[in-house]
């Protein structure tokens, strides 16, 4: 028990102090309790100090300036040198010179950067410079009752991974509940710093590339433009819904409010609920709620459950919201309403992956993919407005490997149908001719009747070389750049390291084709002029 003085003390210290302060000590409580043996802190906190790390924050309501903050004042009381300052007032050329990175931002809109972290993100992505020196760690804020939740700081830790930075710390996404996570986060950071022995997660990598699918949707009164995606939340499969009943004996029929709708404990882990791929703050979440060391790492929660099983179903019960909510996942639409009333196309690749060799495909590409005439889906129309052709005598030119030429079939259909005026130029790339040349025959025909005006392919596989879009790019650079100057708008579409690629091709364009200094400058006008637009992922 404490002295009645000491609680009084206490008392007053909570009553005086505002919430950064306060997670501030609820952290610095909960690492002065950790402290076994009683010398461990000690060994911890010699080894992190004189060590320097910069703390940088990208905020829009000034939430992840608090966390900065708070974050900085922990770090000092461990003896670590630490700056803190706004991405904003960040200066570039620190970056290379960095020990020790972390950045604190949050996501606005459509999956944007927050206005004072724009410089900071387009300089990572577009100066194609390395990093190999830098240790980092991103801390993301958003809400996951937006689409695009926590997208600009997934963004900016695979960019910074992507220049060689090595990456002391995986992402923490949080929501809008952040504190706890947040706290949890840069624990782990200055355990990190400290030299303490970390757990290592199981290592995922690509599984051999699997094939694409054209599916069709009828899709009478949906209203949508060529640009546009539909978002799906994909429903948990039923075998894994009725294991994972059977296995903790929950009452299927039981109700819970979620998010303010009621529905039963099968409706829950079948259509609202993540439980394919636990991220570690669930795990760790379900280790406090059990009351165990389990390390935390992305896992199933079957497995989870198999391993560590709950006392009885009340204590699965209480378990349950914990449990992150289904993130819809966007897919751009390959048709257009001009060509194809009442109807929704998508080109689909299934997504496969290896977890400890054990070969494992997406949630909702997996579903799609196995989608039969006939079958029901739900999904919901996605707009962009800043993917959008531009007046039909204007030029455009597609850059869409892969899946990535999804919405360049639909602008070529709409133009198609339209009889716009305007030249188009596809580029569009695989892996192999014979099985990978998606929409082949319409491309053919397209070219056949004047809708499409130019297609450059670059099948990477099929030569000891390999070629891609970008390579394709520079051969055509002298070309490219006359399109751009008669006016051309230029739309990149599929993964984001292909993007990243491109745009290096296309600074390299300008500068030999044409003969200017001042390529960045002209690249910019191009994207502050609307003539630049991606949708990448």
């Amino acid at each position: 028990m404490i002295p009645a003085d000491k609680n009084k003390q206490i008392q007053e210290l909570i009553a005086s102090l505002d919430k950064p302060a306060l997670i501030w000590l609820k952290g610095f409580i909960e690492g002065v309790i950790s402290k076994t043996p009683e010398d461990a802190g000690a060994v911890a906190k010699t080894s992190a100090s004189g060590k320097k790390i910069t703390i940088a924050y990208g905020t829009e309501s000034g939430n992840s300036k608090k966390i900065a903050s708070v974050f900085a004042a922990k770090a000092k009381q461990e003896g670590i040198q630490t700056k803190v300052v706004s991405l904003d007032q960040y200066r570039f050329t620190d970056l290379p010179k960095e020990e020790y990175f972390l950045t604190v931002i949050s996501t606005q809109g459509e999956g944007e950067p927050p206005s004072s972290a724009k410089k900071f993100y387009d300089h990572i992505h577009q100066n194609g410079f390395k990093l190999p020196q830098l240790k980092y760690g991103v801390l993301a804020l958003g809400d996951t009752s937006y689409p695009m939740f926590c997208k600009a700081g997934e963004d900016v830790d695979n960019q910074l991974g992507h220049l060689g930075a090595q990456r002391i710390i995986d992402i923490q996404r949080c929501d809008v509940d952040f504190e706890t996570d947040a706290q949890s986060w840069f624990n782990g950071v200055l355990q990190k710093l400290s030299g303490q022995p970390s757990l290592n997660a199981p290592v995922l990598k690509p599984a051999k590339k699997g094939s694409a699918h054209h599916i069709e949707i009828a899709s009478e009164g949906v209203q949508y433009k060529s640009g546009d995606s539909i978002g799906i939340i994909p429903h948990n499969p039923e075998h894994l819904v009725r294991a994972i009943i059977q296995h903790t004996g929950i009452d299927p029929e039981i109700s819970f409010v979620h998010r303010d709708e009621t529905c039963s404990a099968y409706e829950l882990l079948h259509k609202k609920l993540n439980i394919i791929y636990l991220p570690e703050r669930v795990v760790s979440k379900y280790a406090a709620h059990i009351q165990k060391e389990i390390t935390p790492v992305k896992t199933g929660l079957l497995e989870l459950l198999t391993l560590h099983p709950v006392k009885d179903a009340s204590h699965f019960e209480a378990f349950i919201q914990q449990l992150e909510p289904t993130t819809p996942r966007l897919y751009s639409i390959a048709s257009s309403l001009e060509k194809f009333d009442g109807e929704v196309h998508l080109t689909v690749g299934r997504d496969a992956y290896c977890v400890a060799e054990e070969q494992r495909y997406g949630l909702c590409s997996d579903l799609l993919c196995a989608l039969k005439p006939g079958d029901t889906m739900d999904f919901y129309v996605h707009h962009n407005d800043q993917f959008r052709l531009p007046e039909e005598n204007k030029d455009v030119i597609m850059i869409g490997p892969g899946t990535g030429i999804a919405p360049f079939r639909a602008f070529l259909a709409e133009r198609d149908a339209t009889g716009a005026a305007g030249r188009n130029w596809l580029f569009f790339g695989d892996q192999h001719f014979t099985t990978d040349f998606l929409y082949q025959t319409e491309l053919q025909q397209w070219i056949e009747t004047g809708t499409l005006h130019k297609l450059d392919l670059a099948f990477s596989r099929d030569q000891q070389q390999k070629i891609y879009v970008q390579d394709k790019i520079k051969k055509q650079g002298d070309e490219f750049y006359n399109w751009l100057q008669s006016g051309a708008t230029v739309y990149v579409c599929g993964a984001k390291k292909m993007s990243e690629d491109v745009e290096i091709a296309i600074l390299e364009v300008i500068r030999q084709s044409g003969k200017t200094e001042d390529a960045d400058e002209f690249f910019n006008q191009l994207k502050e002029s609307g003539r630049y637009l991606k949708d990448v992922y």
